[in-house]
């Protein structure tokens, strides 16, 4: 009996197979947004769709950034499960912090600065952060949220200190301009406050990224391996994306610059 129930629960995928997933979702639609994004600036293709001929690299990018939506909101579940497990939540905000602060300079080659800038000896630039400062932010909201939840005081006090935290988390998002903003922090949140229910958690926080884009109508996908998830970890790869994302960043743009489209 015991041996049944312990198959039982290792039935479906672990948080491993997850962040895999996300990582490749994300490094295809960076792989779009840095490199095929400049070469149709480079040849003058309009990325919309229009009632005239559609050039086919345009198709092409259209798809992989519709993959690349599934990506943050799989982040926001891992960082919500993250939370639950971890054994010291204030290491695990400095760590989003620290690689926030990692992760700029090759954002901002990849996304933000020209060739021309960054040989000039320009290295940062302020009109737009990566997603870990969004990460981070929202991190830091739930665990605001977590600290008023956890005190024993009027429980419409709490809701109304906990909207505050939550405006806060978003204007702050909006002034840094962080990747997603405002909409990104939120969708942390309401990931967060619906924790018990995966799925529904989980689809809340897709239908809250959709007044970003109507691209990120695909992410709904996420329900797939969300819904799958058996709560294990899974491989250790604790740092992987932490390293991943600065690393494929940077070599997205020396990709760029031996193409000559930096």
């Amino acid at each position: 009996m015991d041996t049944e129930v312990e198959v039982e629960k290792k039935r479906g995928i672990p948080g491993s197979t997850i962040k895999m997933i996300a990582i490749i979702a994300m490094f295809i639609d960076h792989t779009a947004a840095v490199i095929l994004e400049r070469i149709m600036r480079q040849q003058g293709i309009n990325t919309m769709l229009d009632m005239g001929p559609v050039e086919p690299i345009v198709i092409v990018y259209l798809v992989m950034r519709i993959i690349g939506r599934l990506g943050f909101p799989i982040f926001i579940f891992l960082l919500i499960e993250g939370l639950e497990h971890t054994r010291n939540q204030w290491k695990y905000l400095l760590r989003l912090i620290i690689f926030a602060l990692i992760s700029e300079i090759p954002f901002d080659f990849a996304f933000n600065l020209s060739r021309e800038q960054i040989f000039s000896g320009q290295l940062l630039e302020f009109t737009y952060q990566n997603v870990f400062f969004t990460l981070a932010i929202g991190l830091a909201a739930v665990i605001g949220i977590k600290i008023i939840q956890g005190i024993e005081f009027n429980e419409m006090l709490k809701v109304f200190i906990n909207i505050g935290i939550t405006v806060a988390g978003m204007g702050l998002g909006l002034l840094l301009r962080t990747d997603y903003g405002a909409i990104g922090v939120l969708a942390i949140i309401i990931m967060y406050l619906l924790r018990q229910r995966r799925i529904l958690a989980s689809a809340m926080s897709c239908l809250v990224l959709m007044f970003s884009s109507f691209l990120e109508a695909s992410a709904f996908l996420i329900l797939l391996p969300v819904g799958y998830y058996n709560g294990e970890r899974g491989w250790k790869l604790k740092w992987v994306f932490y390293a991943f994302y600065p690393v494929h960043l940077l070599l997205l743009w020396v990709i760029c610059l031996c193409m000559g489209i930096a």
